[in-house]
């Protein structure tokens, strides 16, 4: 990726490039054969006056990307809409530059909210995971009627009716900052316990702990079929080994 883009928080000064990041949402979203929520360029410029927007431009202050934030259900929920990146820049890395960006300025402002998108695309839903959020249900989501009413004028709308709102082409993906800091605090937790004989705390990890059981499951009934097997030797049971 070039260097001299710069990725920073939008402000009024660039509300003069709301009408070509528009333009190209609606253009990118004709040739995905898919779509996005319709935003005209006073609601661009609304989200640029707001501070509630990022944009990544070159050193000569050509445009080169965009995305801006949105608040739910008294700022319980927040998402990250509208990336758009100029066609001359995609596939540069821009795009993943603009994602860790708005992530922060929505972490900044909402902290307490869930971040969460709706993407068909593959990238996007690689950006958000390496993020930090995971794939969810639809009712994961807010329930606000405003924000699905945006859907509208995707091409898929019918479809997302149709699934009473369950389900559409798009994926969802969420970040639940109270989920991750019980993580992070599990994770703690754990590296401060003494390891056992694999180098992990089973009991600090439940989900190592589920597939040790598994594994200790398999072993054991293995050798428990290979004793019992007609004409076998009897081998000495590993449940002592074990435990």
């Amino acid at each position: 990726m070039d260097n001299s883009i710069i990725v920073r928080e939008a402000t009024e000064a660039d509300a003069y490039f709301a009408e070509i990041i528009t333009n190209e949402m609606a253009e990118s979203a004709k040739a995905r054969g898919t779509g996005i929520a319709k935003r005209s360029p006073d609601y661009i410029k609304e989200k640029m006056s707001e501070g509630k927007a990022v944009i990544a431009l070159t050193q000569s202050n050509e445009w080169v990307g965009f995305c801006y934030i949105e608040s739910w259900e008294h700022e319980k929920f927040v998402a990250n809409s509208g990336l758009i990146v100029s066609p001359a820049f995609r596939k540069t890395g821009v795009a993943t530059l603009i994602k860790q960006k708005v992530f922060a300025l929505s972490r900044k402002k909402y902290p307490d909210a869930k971040i969460f998108g709706l993407t068909t695309g593959l990238a996007v839903m690689k950006i958000n995971s390496d993020l930090g959020y995971e794939p969810v249900t639809y009712s994961q989501l807010t329930s606000d009627d405003n924000f699905w009413k945006g859907c509208q004028s995707c091409v898929n709308y019918e479809i997302l009716v149709s699934k009473e709102r369950k389900n559409c082409m798009c994926t969802a993906m969420l970040y639940d900052p109270v989920e991750k800091a019980r993580e992070a605090a599990e994770k703690k937790a754990h590296e401060a316990k003494p390891e056992n004989f694999w180098g992990r705390s089973l009991r600090g990890d439940n989900r190592v702990f589920e597939r040790w059981v598994k594994f200790k499951q398999f072993v054991l009934l293995k050798g428990w079929r290979k004793k019992n097997e007609p004409g076998e030797e009897k081998k000495p049971s590993l449940f002592g080994l074990f435990w």
